[in-house]
């Protein structure tokens, strides 16, 4: 075992052994993660990492690959972080994580730092303009896609139903390139009461995306504060939260084209909507 100290206060440290206990956080995460990790997300890619560390403190340790190791040592540097940073080969990796860790880093850090608030915790310091909201949402990769393209258009805040997947599992986190670690979001407790709540304290206009009874979307102007709705990956958006909604709107499709994936949906109507923003 080998342990040095840089400049950061980081210690880097040599890991020789899978079952070392120091990177039991690490070992078998591609099942593990299966259930939800008591007090901790593991995060991965370089990417994910710099958006742990708006947060460093949260951060309990770093594992990075050889060929990452210097990248990792300065980011952590640059970031005031004194995390540990363990490093090894690349079989001892995979044979710690039980994935093939190409990317080269992963950390642990402390979910409570990033985890979506309450409702009545949310707080901003200016009401927001523009709110994403996903009811039902349980695909990995979706709901990743969501916070990226969340960021992407400038929303103030994610509203997340009760049932929507977790945006801080392993996956979802480097699908949202981060930004799930970035952008606010709630976790609704009652729903759609919680949403009907949202609208009345900021003065949103709720629009909900569906097929059924709607509008095209771009005949419906963009109102001054909008929270939209998309939904389920194959119900689509609730009958109750359309029938809280001021506007329900559709994409045009081709003839032949029924409906595009929820990410896309999102993103088409996110840039007629978003009233934050962009360059």
């Amino acid at each position: 075992m080998d342990n040095q100290r840089v400049d950061s206060g980081a210690r880097i440290i040599t890991i020789t052994d899978h079952a070392d206990p120091r990177v039991a956080p690490y070992a078998d995460i591609r099942e593990r993660e299966l259930a939800a990790r008591t007090g901790l997300f593991v995060g991965e890619t370089i990417i994910v990492l710099e958006a742990m560390l708006l947060r460093a403190a949260a951060i309990h340790s770093v594992v990075a690959s050889q060929r990452m190791l210097a990248r990792v040592e300065a980011l952590l540097a640059e970031h005031g972080c004194a995390a540990p940073i363990y490093t090894a080969s690349d079989e001892v990796l995979a044979a710690l994580t039980g994935i093939d860790l190409h990317r080269g880093v992963l950390a642990v850090a402390e979910r409570a730092a990033f985890e979506p608030v309450a409702p009545d915790a949310y707080a901003p310091a200016q009401p927001p303009r523009t709110v994403l909201v996903c009811e039902d949402i349980t695909n990995i990769d979706n709901i990743g896609q969501l916070f990226r393209i969340a960021a992407a258009f400038a929303a103030d805040l994610v509203l997340l139903s009760p049932s929507c997947h977790d945006p801080l599992y392993r996956k979802s986190l480097r699908v949202s390139t981060g930004n799930a670690l970035r952008v606010p979001a709630v976790r609704a407790v009652e729903w759609p009461g919680d949403l009907v709540r949202l609208r009345e304290r900021f003065g949103l206009d709720i629009v909900a995306t569906a097929i059924q009874s709607s509008l095209p979307l771009r005949e419906v102007a963009p109102p001054r504060a909008c929270a939209l709705v998309v939904g389920h990956e194959s119900k689509g958006v609730s009958e109750a939260v359309r029938a809280c909604a001021q506007h329900v709107v559709r994409i045009p499709m081709a003839p032949g084209v029924d409906s595009l994936n929820v990410a896309v949906s999102a993103a088409v109507a996110l840039d007629h909507f978003s009233r934050g923003t962009r360059v």
